[in-house]
């Protein structure tokens, strides 16, 4: 009883922490690994507090895998009710935060994709959810990741190519290659993507080339040895569009190349199937599509290596709700999604796919053919991103208006 006593009051006292934390909101988030009491908890420690909060602890996840979690969880910790809720992105964010201004709060967990920098920016910032550092699994996974929160696993966005066009490997190795144009002015190669500027993940890649304009163009001049000419017109908007900028021309010429939106993943790795040699296609899909694959038989590939680079290494995050009922349970959740003490809780097991890579250097994702890095992801600077995101949502659609293809 006495034991049961101590957990009480440090929980109550954790709580009221929370409580104040929430609203006492800062008005600017600190970059991370962030470490606290609750960062060298054990399991074990968790556990017997979490017993102590009893009732559910409820999960906002963007990825219908977090279901699979459910079962494993409550069997591992007896006498724990997980629930886990499967949303899109902006139904964890708007619930979250409608449960905080109505002091009705539910959820003790989001899973959220951050990568252009709102997440942490405008939400994490504004005191909503906070990030839980553990220590001992924090100290597998690259500082660098954990900058804007703790990381449950990193994905990439791809181009794929046919195989059966193109046995040889990918035709294209840089990113201006994937514009190019044959003699007659006509596409070297049909594109499909999902519509750029109502996709987030792919709008901050072309932001993020604005952010890395020098090695954009100097790409450009490695490629076709001669130095990038600048061809857009920047006159016709409110705001200060930088001039000679690699990757603003990039946006501009690729906002008027004769372009096929699909909103479903699946249709546009199915599109890049059909196409053939004598009509070459390409896709830029998310990673995990190269799944159809083995399951539909499609004749695809990543393209890897593109320069200046293939891609944002982009970050699923865990996060704690602020002034959550399940405090100690959350974390204890958090713990055992990602991997646990060895990495062997398996937690990890749903989200194990080729696509997805694994950000603990204890963790093997032998499922893919190679690293993220080895793929060509880079780290995204999304600060530098989130200050110019918008503006490229900017001139995305109104280039795109101008588009005579479309």
């Amino acid at each position: 009883m006495k034991h049961g006593r101590i957990l009480a009051w440090l929980l109550a006292i954790m709580l009221l922490a929370t409580s104040f934390a929430f609203a006492a909101t800062a008005e600017e988030a600190e970059f991370g690994p962030i470490y606290d009491e609750w960062s060298d908890m054990t399991d074990e420690e968790l556990y017997a507090l979490a017993q102590e909060e009893g009732g559910e602890i409820t999960v906002y996840a963007t990825s219908s895998k977090m279901l699979k979690a459910e079962e494993k969880f409550e069997e591992t910790y007896p006498g724990l009710d997980l629930v886990v809720q499967d949303l899109d992105q902006d139904e964890v964010l708007s619930k979250c935060k409608i449960e905080a201004q109505t002091g009705n709060i539910t959820a003790d967990v989001l899973q959220a994709k951050d990568v252009n920098g709102d997440v942490f920016f405008d939400f994490y910032s504004e005191g909503y959810c906070s990030a839980f550092y553990p220590s001992d699994i924090s100290a597998h996974i690259d500082e660098g990741l954990l900058k804007y929160g703790y990381p449950l696993y990193a994905s990439q966005s791809f181009w794929y190519y046919n195989t059966e066009a193109y046995p040889d490997g990918s035709p294209v190795t840089s990113w201006w290659q994937i514009i190019e144009k044959n003699e007659d002015g006509s596409q070297k190669y049909r594109l499909f993507t999902k519509e750029i500027g109502q996709e987030t993940a792919y709008l901050s890649l072309f932001a993020s080339f604005i952010v890395n304009a020098d090695e954009m163009a100097a790409d450009y001049e490695a490629i076709y040895g001669e130095p990038l000419e600048y061809t857009y017109d920047a006159s016709s908007f409110e705001f200060e569009v930088p001039e000679e900028n690699a990757g603003v021309e990039y946006l501009w010429r690729f906002s008027q190349m004769k372009m096929t939106f699909i909103g479903d993943g699946d249709e546009l790795v199915l599109a890049v199937h059909n196409s053939t040699a004598d009509d070459p296609a390409l896709c830029l899909a998310s990673g995990g599509k190269i799944g159809n694959r083995e399951e539909s038989g499609y004749n695809i590939a990543w393209c890897t290596g593109l320069t200046p680079y293939t891609g944002l290494q982009n970050c699923e995050y865990m996060y704690v709700v602020e002034g959550c009922p399940h405090p100690a349970g959350a974390r204890l959740f958090i713990r055992y999604i990602t991997g646990g003490v060895d990495g062997k809780s398996g937690g990890l097991k749903p989200f194990s796919k080729e696509g997805n890579w694994m950000v603990r250097d204890d963790v093997e994702s032998d499922w893919n053919p190679a690293s993220l890095q080895e793929c060509g992801a880079i780290e995204g600077d999304l600060e530098a991103i989130n200050d110019v995101y918008l503006d490229t949502q900017d001139m995305w659609i109104y280039w795109l208006a101008k588009n005579p293809n479309m």
